[in-house]
Order: structure tokens, then C-alpha cells, then sequence
């Protein structure tokens, strides 16, 4: 496509979302550091892990389910599951953490297999099974407590508040190596193996992949599957970080996982995108938040009005992109 003396490669175009994001987090980095001291330092940019792990451990997962076409409302209340079943397990039942923690992984997968399955074989939208997850994953931490359980136990609180410095440069928690090492699989899993190749393959065309002998249930119910322990790991992450579970942990984050993933780079009807634009989308919505807190005079809910914005904006990028596509098929 040229317009002018301007053309559109079709290399340059399936990464033009993915520049984009990187591109803006970049800017959005230079503008902090150029208008607040102490922004430009690398425990700042350390901190944008810090406290946005948990996310970028769920739009990891969330990633694999929308290359694959589809849609996941459900993560935010598997989080905020899991959050309940450490908590009440190691302060109430005396159970060990790690014991716990296997619980609480375990019902994440079990969540996202049988959504999976029941969008697999029963060809019921995924906006409308995993809706059903959500309000039965949320209902279900009620039914644990209605009230916020702190978190006691000696070996969740010496692992929330281990650090791994660099020298007087910064640290980083526990919480970031864990994100980081599902980030990594998820990237492997994605672009290196045959599972990869059969979501791409999927949320391009799903026809065209039934033609092609793509065994199309038992990818999505894998991909849900592994949603499903993302969104329990993404809650031992945030179990870590607030040393608390709680019914309203996470509410709405399901929304801010997608826009991370959107603004990422990764199309909305599947098929095109990477987990390390995702990365950079969770980084952006982290650095926004950032500049507004440092700013102190800005309300926290113009984060939100800047989120819209810029997934109005990706979007809009995205039909742009899909529009070359087709003027070149």
C-alpha cells in the first residue's frame, strides 16, 4: 500500500501495532523523566513491574486466548479466587502455603477447562461462558468470606518481602521473577511450538484450520486451560503483593488485561499479535499511572480516561492494519 511517498511493507504492517506500543511506552518514559525528578532511575522502571505483575502474568494467558479469537471476562475473579483460597487455607485451615498455592493453581485450570470446554463443544459464545465463569468464579469468594482475610503466614510474608538488588541500583520482589519466567514460557509456547502454531492458526481462520486438520476443540479448551492458570498464578502474584484475599480484589481487571493486550499490539478478531508487544501494553498502562502519581495534582481516574483513549486509538490502528491485509489479499 503507498500513499504518497509512504508505503506500508507487509512486514512493516503485521508489527505496526507492536512499534506503536513500544514506541509510545517510550515516549511516555522520556516525558516523565524530562518533567518529574527522580522519575528517570531504574528502580522507577522497576517498579512498573512491581506493581503491575500480577497483570502482565494474566495478559500473558489472556494473550493466547485472543490470538486465538476468542475472549476470557473471567480472569479478574479467578484472581481474586485464588487470592481467598490461600488466604483462608493457610489462616484458617492451618494448611501449608505451598499446599495452598497447588489449590488454588489447580482450581484456576479446572475454571478454564471446563469454559473451554463448554465453548468447544457446546459452541456457546465466549463472551457468554466465561461471563457464567466470572460471576461463579466471584460468587464462590463470597461463599469463602464476605470479609478481606490477611494473609499471616511467616513463609508468604518473608517470600513477599524478598528482594534481589542490584547493588544501589534497585531490586526487584519475587513477584517479578515470577512474571518474567511466565512471560518467557509464554513466548516459547507461542511462537516455538506445535500449540502456538495452532492458535495463530485458529484466530486467523478457523475454517480454513478445520480444513488443515487442526484439532480446533482440544486447542481451545488447552488455551482456556491455560488461561485458567495464568489468572490463578496472576492471584498468588497479587496474594503476594497485598498479603490479603478479598471477594472485590481485581474487580473490573479483566478490562485492563485486555486493553494491555490490545494496546500490545494483538488484534481483537485473533490471529496476529505477540506476548512481548503485551509486555509493552502492560508497561504503558503502568507508566500512565505512574506519570499521574507523580504529577499529585491529577485525579487517578484520568488513568482510566487515558486508557480509553488509547485503546480507542489501538483499535483504530488495528482496522487500519486489517484494511491493508484485505486491499493486498
Amino acid at each position: 500500500m503507498s500513499t504518497g511517498n509512504f508505503k506500508l511493507t507487509g512486514l512493516t504492517s503485521k508489527y505496526l501495532s507492536v512499534i506503536a506500543a513500544v514506541a509510545l511506552f517510550f515516549i511516555a518514559f522520556v516525558a516523565g523523566s524530562v518533567l518529574y525528578r527522580g522519575f528517570f532511575s531504574l528502580q522507577t522502571f522497576f517498579n512498573l513491574f512491581i506493581d503491575k505483575a500480577f497483570l502482565l502474568v494474566s495478559a500473558t494467558g489472556m494473550s493466547l486466548v485472543i490470538l486465538s479469537g476468542d475472549i476470557d471476562l473471567s480472569v479478574g475473579s479467578v484472581l481474586a479466587l485464588t487470592t481467598m483460597i490461600i488466604s483462608s487455607l493457610t489462616e484458617f485451615a492451618g494448611v501449608s502455603p505451598w499446599v495452598a498455592i497447588l489449590i488454588a493453581l489447580i482450581t484456576g485450570c479446572v475454571i478454564g477447562f471446563l469454559m473451554g470446554l463448554i465453548i468447544a463443544y457446546w459452541k456457546v459464545p465466549p463472551f457468554i461462558a466465561t461471563l457464567a465463569g466470572m460471576f461463579f468464579a466471584r460468587g464462590a469468594c463470597y461463599v469463602i468470606s464476605v470479609q478481606s482475610i490477611s494473609i499471616k503466614n511467616e513463609v508468604l510474608h518473608k517470600l513477599a518481602l524478598w528482594k534481589l538488588r542490584f547493588g544501589g541500583a534497585g531490586f526487584i520482589s519475587a513477584n517479578v521473577i515470577i512474571a518474567v519466567v511466565i512471560v518467557l514460557v509464554g513466548i516459547y509456547i507461542s511462537l516455538h511450538t506445535k500449540f502456538g502454531r495452532n492458535i495463530y492458526a485458529i484466530g486467523g481462520n478457523e475454517q480454513s484450520a478445520l480444513l488443515l486438520g487442526i484439532p480446533i476443540r482440544r486447542t481451545k479448551i488447552l488455551v482456556y486451560t491455560v488461561n485458567g492458570f495464568c489468572s490463578a498464578v496472576a492471584g498468588v502474584v497479587f496474594s503476594l503483593y497485598m498479603l490479603s484475599g478479598y471477594g472485590l480484589h481485581s474487580l473490573g481487571m479483566e478490562m485492563d488485561v485486555i486493553a494491555a493486550v490490545v494496546i500490545g499490539g494483538t488484534l481483537l478478531i485473533g490471529g496476529t499479535g505477540y506476548i512481548a508487544g503485551t509486555v509493552f501494553g502492560v508497561l504503558t498502562l503502568a507508566i500512565i499511572q505512574s506519570l499521574i502519581m507523580f504529577n499529585g495534582r491529577i485525579n487517578s481516574w484520568w488513568t482510566k480516561i487515558t486508557v480509553g483513549i488509547l485503546l480507542l486509538v489501538f483499535i483504530l490502528l488495528q482496522r487500519f492494519i486489517v484494511a491493508i491485509g484485505n486491499k493486498k489479499n
